[in-house]
């Protein structure tokens, strides 16, 4: 499952994730709304032969943060440690069913989670929305629906 041009499909892909990422909701759903840019990241980097994968973890977490205004670097890391994960299991990732493909999205999103909450309680404390706990849920749930769509898009 060859992309041709991976590097500009990656570039759509994480303008849409952005752009979803900013959309306008009630509080509660953004609390709880998954990692759009991870769940797209997943997508390209299990279809995608990328040798610069952790470079582009990197640059798309610190555009993350810019855009966002989190601290610097947060996002980065959190995209790298959960892209890492998913690189390790990136062989049984594309040869596995959907329940399967959903635990491991769950597993990178709670990975993106810990990572996020960790530098959140180190500068802010315990100041933060529980239902932000609901993400790594939501992201593999909605991981079927931008599997399908993305797939839709690639062809």
């Amino acid at each position: 499952m060859n992309i041709k041009r991976p590097y500009v499909f990656l570039t759509k892909i994480i303008i849409f994730s952005l752009i979803m990422s900013a959309l306008p909701l009630p509080q509660l759903l953004l609390d709880s709304s998954p990692f759009w840019a991870l769940i797209f990241y997943i997508y390209w980097l299990s279809y995608s032969p990328a040798n610069v994968r952790f470079f582009l973890a990197l640059i798309l977490g610190v555009l993350i943060d810019i855009l966002q205004g989190n601290i610097l670097g947060q996002n980065a890391l959190a995209l790298i440690l959960s892209s890492a994960f998913i690189s390790k299991v990136k062989q049984s990732f594309s040869v596995s069913n959907l329940s399967t493909q959903q635990v491991y999205v769950f597993v990178a999103s709670s990975i993106y989670l810990a990572v996020i909450l960790s530098i959140h309680v180190l500068i802010q404390g315990f100041d933060f929305s529980y239902y932000l706990l609901l993400t790594p849920l939501s992201s593999a749930l909605f991981w079927p629906i931008v599997r399908l769509l993305l797939s839709k898009c690639r062809h």
